[in-house]
């Protein structure tokens, strides 16, 4: 905050965006006169109607919210700014950003708030003697065509970035570079330590990587991250997405890579047990998997992440876990104090938030119960007789209501908000008439 005084005094920042993250998972917020923000929001926070929490993708008002309706007068709740979040914006002229806290106007933590799920989870783990860190890799489509010219053509006829398989390659990727490098370095710039970028294997696919963190810290970067790549790309005249499924090839994960430390900062999850577990690794794969169900929602919010769920895809279909095995739902990776889960289930579209909150609240099952850890899976988890992830997003809204282990984690406001998201997103998608329909129909039937 001194930093932030300094550089307003001379003029050079003169904006601070105050952003939340919304139950979609996207950054909305206001743009702030630079002395306003210091002398009114940074002390009081700043105010917004309460239905930033309760709307569908459009910006509908959806009637069925606890927290905000009409019968509650759509009135506002509270962006308390923290100042741990606060970071320069490289690629927009003498702009900051701030991400804040969610609170009713009484003061108190509005509990559908993603950010105060994730800090509720964080206490209730820490109650416990641990603290969860996490790192993100999330996966994007480039295009050579704007946001506006995609609209325009109702998202057909786009031009993908790269026209091959660009897994790994240097040479297709270098013709990427004038994006990329803006994002790494626009990243680098805001404070974040950029890992690497990568081509993956659909057409224009990129992964750019960020170091681990503590989970709160990992979420906040990872909103401004995908909110940030969107904006670079949109100044080079370019478009981005992180749809869980653009079309029938590989579509978008978001690899979450998952471990637990005690409150000094030691490692707990190596040992002298199988594979080199300690007891609490165990019970820590195991409520992730004994939560993975009905947790499901949470990785995969839309009817379209469902489309991911491709035997054979990479993209997993069986509840199990393996050691560095890529057919699983739970990969565990790494050795020592470097020792982790990497869940595979969630796409591009989810909301980090949410999702680390549910990986949390699983590994939290798992060690409060001490639940025994099944069988590794050495072979092809698509052919074993695992138990399988929801495929519908119907499915994983039905296993979310009906969650014991969600509602004790998260309350019965909080899941009831959520499984009206999906009521939500479900009506908007059943109304609809698509391209595949048409296709289909018009002539032929």
């Amino acid at each position: 905050m001194d930093d932030l005084r300094d550089l307003i005094a001379a003029g050079t920042i003169d904006t601070v965006i105050v952003a939340i993250t919304d139950h979609l998972g996207r950054l909305q917020g206001k743009r702030c006169g630079a002395r306003s923000f210091l002398e009114d929001v940074y002390p009081h926070g700043a105010e917004g109607c309460n239905y930033l929490l309760a709307v569908d993708v459009e910006m509908n008002t959806i009637e069925g919210y606890e927290s905000s309706s009409w019968a509650n007068g759509y009135g506002d709740l509270v962006m308390r700014p923290d100042p741990d979040t606060l970071r320069l914006v490289p690629w927009l002229p003498g702009t900051a950003m701030i991400q804040c806290d969610v609170l009713s106007t009484d003061g108190t933590p509005l509990a559908p708030s993603p950010r105060q799920i994730l800090r509720r989870q964080i206490d209730r783990l820490e109650s416990l003697g641990y603290r969860a860190y996490i790192g993100t890799e999330l996966e994007f489509l480039l295009f050579d065509d704007s946001f506006s010219a995609a609209w325009d053509r109702e998202y057909t006829g786009m031009r993908e970035a790269s026209r091959y398989n660009v897994d790994y390659s240097l040479l297709a990727t270098s013709r990427l570079e004038p994006v990329l490098r803006a994002i790494r370095n626009g990243m680098e710039g805001a404070g974040m330590v950029v890992e690497s970028s990568k081509g993956e294997c659909n057409f224009g696919q990129q992964e750019v990587t960020f170091r681990f963190d503590e989970a709160l810290r990992t979420c906040d970067n990872h909103a401004f991250y995908k909110n940030g790549a969107k904006e670079i790309a949109d100044l080079q005249g370019k478009s981005v997405t992180f749809m869980a499924k653009f079309n029938e090839r590989e579509g978008n994960s978001c690899h979450i890579h998952f471990s637990l430390r005690d409150l000094n900062g030691d490692d707990v999850l190596s040992g002298d047990r199988e594979h080199g577990f300690s007891d609490l690794m165990e019970h820590f794969i195991a409520g992730q998997l004994a939560a993975l169900k009905e947790m499901t929602y949470f990785l995969a919010p839309n009817v379209n992440s469902y489309k991911r769920f491709v035997e054979g895809s990479f993209a997993p279909t069986a509840v199990a876990w393996g050691l560095d095995n890529r057919s699983c739902s739970l990969r565990v990776v790494g050795h020592g104090a470097g020792m982790r889960t990497e869940n595979r289930v969630g796409g591009g579209d989810l909301n980090p938030y949410l999702a680390a909150a549910a990986l949390i609240a699983g590994a939290i099952h798992g060690i409060e119960n001490r639940l025994p850890l099944e069988p590794v899976t050495a072979g092809n988890a698509y052919t074993t007789d695992a138990d399988r992830l929801p495929t519908t997003l119907r499915a994983s809204r039905d296993l979310l209501a009906g969650s014991e282990i969600a509602r004790k984690a998260f309350g019965d406001e909080v899941v009831s908000h959520y499984v009206h998201a999906a009521d939500v997103e479900l009506s908007a998608f059943e109304a609809a008439v698509t391209d595949w329909e048409r296709k289909r129909g018009f002539e032929r039937l």
